[in-house]
């Protein structure tokens, strides 16, 4: 169980446990009026959006049944039913127009599986590759949306080239570092229908920017 400011995240149903890929996620990706969590685990994002954009309605999908019932508990004991609507289902099958998209996508390609089927699911791509998360995303977003989402250093350009073939410009880009001498392990990346400036920073766990972007949700 985790304990933040304005919520309590329980995760025995679910094979992804929270971990620093979603914080991190749930507090630098921008929102919007319609907001769509694609693979939302334990309901973890889907309750920082909402906590940082007051009026939005967020939607939350996942194939998981496990997943499911554990971001409605989440959500259900954070009071905010009327503001989060949990589904289960396929980005690919959804349908809708939403201001922001936003997802920690399963992200291993062509590696081993690993022996719990549910875990399988949550961590490898071939239940939504890239290409299906650009293409839904495309479909979803309206004109002036933004996608927004998460990935290990070593899958950033995969992620980037999905983008770019669908038509996407990249807007924001921050890349996270365990250690200041250390190179990033992980991207936090955005992306938009039209060409735009590119803002890029980057930042260390712990350092004052991770604090700042942070503070609003750890205890």
């Amino acid at each position: 169980m985790f304990r933040f400011k304005q919520f309590t995240i329980r995760q025995e149903l679910c094979a992804m446990k929270v971990g620093t890929d979603g914080v991190l996620l749930g507090a630098w990706a921008n929102g919007g009026n319609r907001v769509l969590d694609v693979g939302t685990g334990t309901g973890l994002i889907a309750l920082m959006l909402a906590q940082r954009y007051p009026t939005a309605q967020v939607t939350a999908l996942d194939i998981d049944a496990g997943a499911v019932r554990q971001a409605t508990m989440n959500i259900e004991n954070a009071n905010a039913r009327e503001r989060i609507t949990v589904l289960h289902q396929s980005v690919q099958e959804h349908t809708g127009q939403y201001d922001a998209v936003v997802s920690n996508p399963p992200f291993f390609i062509g590696s081993l599986s690993a022996p719990d089927a549910q875990r399988n699911m949550a961590r490898h791509a071939d239940t939504l590759t890239y290409a299906e998360l650009m293409q839904s995303a495309w479909r979803l977003l309206k004109d002036d949306g933004e996608l927004s989402v998460v990935v290990p250093f070593d899958y950033r350009q995969r992620m980037e080239d999905e983008a770019t073939f669908r038509g996407f410009f990249p807007s924001r880009v921050c890349a996270v570092k365990t250690a200041a001498t250390k190179p990033a392990r992980r991207f936090l990346l955005a992306f938009r229908k039209h060409p735009c400036q590119l803002v890029a920073e980057t930042f260390t766990i712990g350092d004052e920017r991770e604090r700042q972007l942070t503070q609003d949700f750890y205890l």
